[in-house]
């Protein structure tokens, strides 16, 4: 057998580098998220996250040049995944039960995600090149979540009031999840989920 050109070798030994660069970015976007949801914005340092995602500083300003740059990718990062996640709990679309759909709904606010993403809007309402970000990044997060509830619960936005209907729900499950920052509200919150799935019922059938 011949010797192989140099230009068969260069697609294979490329792969893992571009698999490693993947590996990097998504720890580090992982370590931010914790890092916000654990000691806010004023204890999450991009030598903080680095060294949590087990990477040198200069790796992770290689990834994200600035500390805005990073937290914003990071926050972003994790609510794409929710998204993927709660459409994979529902794969047909519209759901048969709403109050699934609602639980669900309303995990999205109450885990680490929206902690972080709680510090990082206390954060931009006093940063100055923080604030246009998070305010484009919040605006981008809240329409496809506002997408992905009116498609699981069958909405039809075409009737009066249905529009504010779910709006109104994502503005309640926030809500609950503001309320779970400080105690456990799990019991007050699954009697709530249970109502709104009924007031649901009524509003969109």
């Amino acid at each position: 057998m011949g010797a192989v050109s140099t230009d068969e070798r260069v697609p294979g030994e490329r792969v893992p580098k571009q698999d490693r660069s993947r590996a990097t970015r998504q720890r580090l976007l992982e370590a931010a998220v914790a890092c916000l949801a654990e000691h806010g914005w004023a204890g999450s340092t991009v030598s903080v996250v680095a060294e949590r995602a087990g990477v040198s500083r200069g790796a992770a300003q290689h990834h994200f040049p600035t500390r805005e740059d990073l937290f914003t990718a990071a926050v972003e990062y994790v609510a794409e995944e929710r998204s993927v996640a709660l459409r994979a709990l529902f794969p047909e679309g519209t759901a048969q039960d709403r109050r699934a759909v609602v639980a669900a709904l309303v995990d999205l606010y109450t885990g680490p995600l929206f902690r972080a993403a709680l510090h990082l809007w206390v954060a931009a309402s006093n940063e100055d090149q923080l604030g246009p970000r998070v305010a484009e990044l919040e605006a981008r997060v809240g329409r496809e979540t506002h997408r992905i509830a009116v498609e699981l619960l069958g909405a039809d936005e075409s009737r009066p009031g249905a529009r504010e209907t779910v709006q109104g729900l994502l503005d309640m499950a926030r809500g609950l999840g503001l309320a779970n920052l400080l105690t456990d509200d799990t019991a007050r919150r699954e009697r709530v989920v249970t109502q709104w799935a009924a007031l649901l019922d009524d509003a969109l059938s």
